[in-house]
């Protein structure tokens, strides 16, 4: 049963607006690259996606990526929430 419960994926998925990426402005270069418009998904003045219900992220398919926190008071830090998933690889 556990197995069914765990996740056995390698890999991070980094969204705008959390931790890793706080800055929603940030997200505009990913809409330049990438033009969702073209598919009618836009971004608000607020940085906010819509349609409602869309969503984007940063997706890394590597073993060792790890969760972090982007320092924005400027002193350039960063800060490791988990160590890398090391004995996941298939």
């Amino acid at each position: 049963m556990h197995d069914h419960f765990t996740s056995k994926y390698r890999g991070k998925r980094y969204s705008f607006g959390y931790p890793a990426c706080p800055n929603l402005d940030d997200q505009v270069g990913l809409f330049q690259l990438l033009r969702p418009e073209d598919i009618g998904v836009q971004l608000t003045e607020g940085m906010m996606m819509e349609p409602e219900a869309s969503v984007s992220a940063l997706v890394f398919h590597h073993p060792d990526c790890a969760y972090f926190t982007a320092d924005e008071g400027g002193s350039g830090g960063v800060k490791s929430h988990r160590t890398p998933n090391q004995g996941l690889r298939p």
